[in-house]
């Protein structure tokens, strides 16, 4: 694969614009040989992972009574929980056998964002298990399967935080970069961590160990909030001053909703669990903490709607201009799970039955851009063309 080839592929999250080159793509078993499935599979396929595994944990905790809802939830996270199984699988395969080719998606500027999905793709999986999956495996196997993957995703999403922006500033071309959405993908992971912790911390050990995760959370909260929001005046400016992305990476403005929408979660989340450490004297931090999870969605929640819509008129923009699949679809359905669970969590704590009905109709706007974007997935798996270069 060339260094040209690679850009474009990357800049697209797999595939380029296809109205460039007409060609007709083969089924699976066309492929030269079986190994190919192998080749090219990049960080950025864990992205269906995270989707998915949103359907799930959105609809577990959406603040709604519809039959099957839960049934159904429980189907996507165990489809989540495979997909993650077999993509990890395939990843290892890729790196032992390839390992030219993941050295040169590692060392690219725009592939090497797509390090986040992974730790995000075990921590959605291992909140889901946690959520779901006690019905299923029992509630105690299902605490230790979250904890530990929970461990790998926070450590994993750690690494991510700090090791990619020291690749961006000591070993990328600086002449020819430029802030895109993508540059978030290795800042939510902590993010993320926060906001999933806060479903451990009940499991935690009383007294010490238990405010050392909440102080845990809160920091990883900070760190991705702040390098978050510093990354997003970047591509906001970006975007006024240079324009929408390439037509095919158009998608990849709803990753900034991720931010925005997670961190709302995070900030609720643990401050309704903050009771659980703060008691007596210190209750006061509790409800501190608890204001602050209020404050801090509603001002966020601001900034959110603007950033949907703007999404979405820049989604309908380049529609005209000949948008085609690409993995790059995914990009619709983790963020727009965050809105849904910030918003969840928001509602709850305010008490506001406006906020939770905004959170039942955003999973609507869920199901249907997850339901387009796994069909298109499956149909373009089986038809082989997702895992060939560009």
């Amino acid at each position: 694969m060339t260094t040209t080839a690679l850009h474009r592929s990357s800049i697209t999250c797999r595939r380029g614009d296809d109205t460039e080159r007409p060609r007709k793509w083969p089924v699976l078993s066309d492929l030269d040989h079986p190994g190919q499935i192998f080749e090219h599979i990049t960080p950025n396929w864990f992205a269906s992972v995270m989707g998915t595994g949103i359907v799930a944990n959105a609809a577990a905790t959406l603040p709604a009574h519809i039959p099957g809802l839960h049934v159904f939830a429980t189907i996507v996270w165990i489809a989540a929980s495979v997909a993650l199984i077999t993509l990890s699988g395939a990843f290892a395969v890729h790196w032992i056998r390839h390992r030219q080719y993941a050295r040169e998606h590692a060392a690219h500027p725009v592939m090497v964002q797509f390090y986040g999905a992974p730790p995000m793709a075990l921590l959605t999986v291992g909140a889901g298990t946690m959520l779901l999956g006690k019905d299923v495996i029992g509630a105690g196997p299902a605490t230790v399967i979250f904890a530990v993957l929970w461990t790998a995703g926070t450590a994993l999403g750690l690494i991510t935080s700090i090791l990619v922006p020291y690749l961006m500033i000591t070993a990328h071309d600086h002449q020819t970069a430029v802030a895109l959405p993508a540059w978030l993908m290795p800042v939510v992971p902590p993010m993320v961590s926060a906001s999933t912790g806060a479903l451990l911390l009940p499991h935690t050990a009383d007294g010490q160990w238990r405010l050392a995760m909440l102080s845990g959370c809160y920091a990883m909260f900070g760190l991705s909030l702040i390098i978050g929001m510093l990354t997003m005046t970047l591509i906001y400016g970006r975007l006024v001053h240079g324009g929408i992305p390439p037509v095919q990476a158009a998608p990849t403005v709803w990753i900034t909703l991720g931010m925005i929408g997670q961190s709302i979660t995070a900030a609720n989340l643990l401050g309704n669990d903050a009771p659980l450490v703060f008691t007596g004297e210190t209750a006061s931090v509790a409800t501190g903490l608890h204001v602050f999870g209020i404050l801090y969605g509603l001002t966020m929640g601001g900034f959110g709607v603007l950033m949907f819509i703007l999404a979405t008129a820049l989604t309908i923009h380049a529609a005209q201009k000949g948008l085609t699949f690409s993995l790059t679809w995914w990009s619709f359905t983790f963020p727009i799970g965050t809105c849904v669970t910030g918003a969840t969590a928001l509602g709850g704590a305010l008490g506001s039955a406006a906020i939770e009905a905004l959170a039942i109709g955003l999973y609507a706007a869920l199901l249907a851009a997850w339901g387009t974007v796994a069909a298109h997935t499956l149909r373009g798996s089986v038809q082989g063309k997702l895992f060939q270069p560009s």
